[in-house]
């Protein structure tokens, strides 16, 4: 059986500092990435006693500002990445984005002898197919929304014409986050269903789309550590993903998040006995067990909690906001579970986080790239985690849609919300945008 959430006293959660430097014994871990998620990562191995280097392929720029290695591996090249592993002798890798899992990166890893943390191809279609995701699902009994799957644009535009709106759309595979199209009317679905089949916006991710029932509800984030049938959550989270302020505009893959959610406790502990263990032991019954991070996007619905879906990995930018909350060695306890013991977490209850993503120009439609990075201040309890930067001439410039993220961390929702703005709204952020109410809704 799982642990519970662990719920710390005050002397679980010491002051957040700078990440330690100079350990003498500590392991040698590679991070695979390039984003805000996996600064986020590597700065919580490294604020542990049990690792003492991280190298972050590929990486940025601005993760070196905390000390942390960067080297320029494609996240498609295994071989180069086992060779880099062998030959610099790390102990072990943590995968961080959804596309070499499900390129199969912990398969190849595992056939080289090198311990890696995140799932294997097989378990990683539970991201890589929705429609795999629904029907491990519908099998099981988990809760989510009724659906339909889809491969062609005729059929698929004739359920929404006899379902009606408002009606949910998602391109069956990868998608970077942008594939769901929520449609409030039938006209909006049907262009979503256009830009799949017709304009295969997604290409191969697009060969399939599941059509779902729209839920009420207030979302939010379950991410845990599994091993097997053994799992630990994580402090939940919501992700805000709509471009602009009142959940106005296309879909993102993040602009913010804060944790805790607004979301209570007797909700949670439903999720975790009704969604996240059948989900795990389902996995392991049908031959496909899954270690990593397991992300449950989840909605309060007045039917109790509901899958909206499933990811491979840390959320992001959800990953920025909870782990800074946790107090115990982050290195340990993912080395625990690669070896089969069992890993010790322990989170700050007592504080709130809260982060805001300063996005280019344009995002997620047309990017304009290049604006300039202004010096960002910040104090002990904050943080800059770097998502897409590049060197140049003039310092960092943006070189992606999602740039950075500013985190706080306050005694209360409130406090991080207006500590984080302070430091925003002063800064220059000519050819860069976000949104100025992560937060707000669970202020009200």
């Amino acid at each position: 059986r799982a642990t519970p959430p662990h719920r710390p006293s005050a002397t679980d959660s010491p002051p957040r500092g700078a990440v330690k430097k100079g350990h003498i014994m500590g392991q040698k871990v590679l991070v695979i990435g390039s984003g805000a998620r996996e600064h986020a990562i590597a700065h919580a191995l490294l604020r542990g006693d049990s690792v003492s280097e991280v190298t972050v392929a590929s990486g940025n720029p601005g993760m070196e500002l905390d000390g942390i290695r960067t080297t320029q591996i494609n996240e498609s090249n295994h071989a180069a990445f086992i060779s880099f592993m062998q030959h610099n002798q790390y102990d072990w890798a943590f995968v961080g984005p959804e596309v070499p899992l499900i390129e199969g990166l912990v398969d190849d890893f595992a056939a080289a002898g090198i311990k890696a943390f995140g799932p294997n191809k097989a378990a990683a279609q539970i991201e890589g197919s929705k429609d795999f995701a629904k029907q491990l699902m519908a099998r099981h009994n988990i809760p989510t929304a009724q659906y339909r799957t889809f491969d062609n644009l005729e059929d698929s535009v004739a359920y929404v014409r006899e379902h009606g709106a408002p009606i949910v759309v998602k391109a069956d595979g990868l998608a970077a986050g942008k594939g769901v199209t929520v449609a409030m009317d039938v006209d909006t679905a049907i262009t979503a269903l256009d830009d799949i089949f017709i304009d295969h916006r997604f290409g191969k991710a697009g060969a399939k789309v599941v059509i779902e029932d729209f839920l009420e509800g207030q979302e939010f984030s379950l991410m845990s550590f599994v091993r097997g049938t053994e799992f630990w959550p994580i402090a939940i989270s919501q992700d805000h993903k709509r471009a602009y302020d009142n959940d106005e505009g296309p879909n993102t893959g993040g602009m913010g998040a804060y944790s805790p959610s607004q979301i209570g406790q007797d909700v949670i502990d439903t999720a975790i006995d009704t969604i996240v263990r059948p989900t795990v032991e389902a996995m392991a019954a049908e031959g496909t067990p899954f270690t990593g991070i397991l992300y449950a996007g989840l909605i309060a619905t007045a039917d109790g909690p509901k899958v909206i879906e499933f990811n491979a990995r840390f959320g992001d930018p959800e990953t920025e906001v909870v782990l800074p909350k946790l107090t115990s060695d982050f290195g340990a306890a993912i080395s625990a579970i690669l070896d089969g013991g069992t890993p010790a977490f322990t989170w700050d209850s007592d504080n709130a986080t809260l982060g805001v993503v300063l996005a280019s120009n344009g995002y997620p439609v047309n990017v304009i790239k290049g604006a300039k990075i202004p010096s960002i201040p910040v104090d002990d309890a904050s943080h800059v985690y770097y998502a897409g930067v590049s060197n140049s001439d003039q310092g960092l410039v943006a070189s992606s849609g999602r740039v950075l993220l500013i985190e706080t961390t306050a005694p209360d929702l409130n406090a991080a919300q207006d500590k984080v703005y302070a430091i925003i709204d002063k800064l220059d952020t000519e050819g860069m945008f976000y949104r100025h109410d992560i937060g707000a809704k669970a202020l009200k």
